[in-house]
């Protein structure tokens, strides 16, 4: 039974994987729609290990700063990506859907606060350079695709 955890997703989780089992982290709990809270750029993931298959966020990632201060220096998106690797089961597919740079809609948005380029993965989280590891990155991730859909994002990363 395949299982896939939606990060920050508002009302309902999203499931584009079409698992089995949809759960979902967002500020709030709704236990019948299978979503628990947790504040995630201060807060872990709220599952164990090795859990899901896949793991999405749609419109999340660019609320999540890259450096805080809580109360010592902490390098909160590094900590989400490290979260992701974490409940991923190996070979789960993390799946980012985010507005990225040059397009406006990165910064349009006033709460956007972390900006997303074509190259913020290939670089920082793929298994082969993993720029993020000299942040705390622990895990790595294979680089599946990256396309544009408008001013988004969509990106696809095998946990290796």
């Amino acid at each position: 039974m395949s299982k896939s955890l939606d990060l920050g997703c508002g009302l309902q989780p999203k499931n584009p994987f079409n698992a089995q089992e949809v759960y979902g982290v967002d500020v709030r709990d709704d236990a019948e729609a299978h979503i628990v809270k947790a504040d995630l750029v201060v807060e872990p993931i709220p599952f164990p290990d090795n859990s899901f298959e896949y793991v999405t966020a749609h419109d999340f990632l660019e609320h999540i700063p890259r450096l805080i201060y809580a109360p010592q220096r902490r390098n909160a998106f590094v900590e989400v990506m490290n979260e992701i690797h974490r409940v991923l089961k190996p070979g789960g597919v993390f799946m980012s859907f985010t507005p990225a740079y040059p397009h406006a809609a990165v910064f349009r948005d006033p709460t956007h606060i972390n900006f997303i380029t074509e190259e913020t993965f290939p670089l920082y989280f793929d298994h082969q350079l993993r720029w993020a590891s000299v942040y705390g990155f622990k895990g790595s991730f294979e680089i599946v695709s990256q396309e544009w859909r408008g001013p988004h994002l969509l990106s696809l990363l095998r946990k290796v």
